[in-house]
């Protein structure tokens, strides 16, 4: 079993990369600036967001009062702060899959036995999560449609979407708690301790528990705290103020955690420490790389930078040791080209490398690039966390706009992200339903058959 340390280093190293790709700059620019002018849904199309529903529709079906309740919520919906703070799987931070999170509760409270309207953020299933794509819809309950999950429920933390509660982070993330001298006074039990050092957040347990169960309409009660796939903390909280001092019994296993699926369950972003104010305490990522609306409210002191920068790829010039010297490759009329050597010395090159003879080292570092380019780990990031524009720039930035791509795994990677948005496209059409990936070997672009690097991704 891996050690609490080496479960929390994973976790940041998870997180890590998921601010590194999952939400680029660019994405939050353009979402915000639709958003600042009113035009919600064009801040969901810019944060790769579709809207499954009709305002109209709604007033038609919910009532005025319930529309009116969502057209202010959408109005302040951040949806690139929403992707920012969506649950995420191991190894690559990809977004979970066919989930269903409740953002937002309309009509009676869930006591009062009526089932109310919930406005929730959905994840299609693993098979079509080409684009990294979010759907928000509207959930009433209907036995055909799947219940919201009360794991990764957001309506009682607004303050991850919302950008009127935005600055609640701060408070809600406990900063104030976990420096203080009394954090670990509060609780003495050895098993606090280790579990503060695996990321979760015990300072901030009792509150959001206590908030829980007034969801929920109860004073006091017991709350199931999920701290691994088959065990269970419980805490009891009283009405008059919450107990942190549960005995190391109520640790649930697996014939206990069954027991328990009856009780409220803390929301997983009330369980963790905030992964971005874990990443700053352990100097992994600058304020300036987080969502301004984040480094706001974590960072207040800090001067703001606005939209984070987007590292650029490098344009100049590239050296290569050719024939005892440094010889310079870099982008001609769009394409990788040798600079140092004769368009006629290049020609005859290239036709004895097509005879199957040694090219020069030049033309073999341009090949290289073309099939397997030192970036393509980073390509590769991109492309699964959906951000094509920002794949097909530093592909660009590398072999130039008119370039053809060659045979590798460069090339691979692009068609093979092209088959994904076929997938997601005949999801959202209705035409695939559950169950295991459709195969499109047959879809699969020809090997002899070049095109440039913005030809392999559809539009």
């Amino acid at each position: 079993m891996r050690s609490l340390a080496a479960n929390a280093d994973s976790r940041l190293s998870l997180w890590r990369r998921v601010r590194e790709y999952a939400v680029p700059p660019p994405m939050i620019e353009a979402a915000t600036a639709r958003r600042q002018v009113g035009d919600w849904a064009g801040a969901c199309a810019a944060a790769r967001v579709d809207v499954d529903f009709d305002l109209r529709a709604v007033i038609q079906r919910h009532g005025r009062a319930v529309a009116t309740w969502l057209r202010a919520d959408l109005r302040h919906l951040a949806p690139d702060l929403l992707r920012w703070h969506m649950p995420r799987i191991a190894p690559d931070g990809l977004l979970r899959p066919g989930l269903t999170v409740s953002l937002a509760r309309y009509g009676p409270a869930e006591h009062d036995g009526a089932e109310p309207v919930h406005l929730v953020a959905r994840t299609p299933p693993a098979w079509a999560d080409a684009g990294q794509r979010i759907s928000l819809a509207l959930w009433t309950g209907s036995p055909a449609e799947t219940h919201p999950d009360r794991r990764f429920r957001l309506d009682l933390h607004r303050h991850l979407w919302d950008v009127r509660r935005a600055d609640e982070l701060r408070s809600r993330s406990g900063i104030q708690q976990m420096t203080s001298d009394t954090a670990s006074a509060t609780s003495p039990d050895p098993i606090w301790d280790g579990l503060r050092e695996c990321g979760y957040a015990v300072h901030r347990w009792a509150a959001e528990a206590a908030l829980l169960l007034h969801a929920e309409g109860q004073a006091g009660g017991t709350v199931a705290v999920r701290i691994g796939p088959r065990r269970r903390l419980l805490l009891d909280i009283a009405p008059a103020g919450p107990d942190l001092r549960p005995p190391a019994a109520r640790i649930a296993g697996a014939a206990r955690a069954f027991r328990v699926a009856g009780l409220p369950v803390l929301p997983d972003v009330a369980t963790w420490v905030t992964p971005d104010l874990e990443l700053l305490r352990h100097g992994l990522i600058e304020v300036d790389r987080l969502h301004p609306l984040v480094a706001a409210a974590l960072a207040p002191g800090h001067p703001s930078a606005g939209v984070p920068a987007s590292p650029e790829p490098a344009t100049a010039p590239r050296l290569v040791a050719c024939r005892g010297a440094w010889h310079r490759i870099g982008p001609v009329n769009g394409a990788l080209t040798p600079l140092d050597h004769h368009p006629a010395e290049i020609r005859r090159e290239e036709l004895l490398a097509a005879l199957t003879g040694t090219p020069l080292p030049c033309l073999q570092a341009i090949d290289e690039a073309h099939r397997r380019p030192e970036c393509l780990p980073d390509i590769r990031a991109r492309l699964d966390h959906g951000d094509t524009a920002g794949a097909l720039a530093t592909v660009e930035a590398l072999l130039g706009p008119e370039a053809l791509l060659r045979d590798g795994n460069l090339r691979e990677e692009l068609e093979n992200a092209a088959l994904r948005r076929i997938s997601y496209g005949l999801f959202r059409a209705g035409l695939i339903g559950p169950g295991p990936a459709p195969s499109f070997s047959d879809l699969r672009p020809k090997r002899d058959r070049r095109s440039h690097p913005r030809h392999a991704i559809p539009r």
